[in-house]
């Protein structure tokens, strides 16, 4: 019989997640964005093909780890998520919860609009950009209910 995890182990699973996928977005939007103004068109496409090979074997399994551990903490708060506007906290992880999977649905369309070539440079900003802001909000979201909780 599987023991289950515990919180602090689901916990540090999560920051760890959360660690890799939010720095890994820092990065394309506060630094390679500027980079990419300044270097010469064909020394920038071979570093963002060898970002690319390294982030697609990469970021699948710190999305995984993220939303899996996120998944297994949000269990410990079903009954506060069952009737989520009764108090602060209930709205604050209700809120954090719909960031993330508005945050997993632009990481799938990513995805598929890579994987189908469809991916322009115009969707790769709006795209970067608005996980970017979201993975802001739900940090924020996470420090407020830990004062909330």
């Amino acid at each position: 019989m599987l023991m289950p995890m515990s919180y602090p182990v689901l916990l540090t699973l999560h920051l760890f997640g959360a660690l890799v996928f939010i720095g890994a977005v820092f990065f394309e939007v506060l630094i390679l964005e500027d980079v990419r103004k300044h270097a010469p068109r064909r020394a920038m496409a071979q570093v963002e093909q060898a970002i690319g090979r390294r982030a697609r074997r990469l970021m699948p399994w710190a999305v995984l780890m993220l939303y899996g551990a996120g998944i297994g903490m949000a269990w410990n708060y079903r009954a506060v998520l069952a009737h989520p506007l009764q108090s602060g906290f209930g709205m604050l992880l209700t809120l954090k919860i719909v960031l993330a999977i508005s945050v997993l649905g632009h990481f799938v369309r990513a995805v598929t609009w890579a994987a189908s070539g469809r991916m322009t440079l115009r969707r790769h900003h709006y795209i970067h950009w608005s996980v970017f802001l979201q993975m802001v909000l739900i940090a924020i979201l996470a420090k407020a209910m830990f004062h909330a909780g």
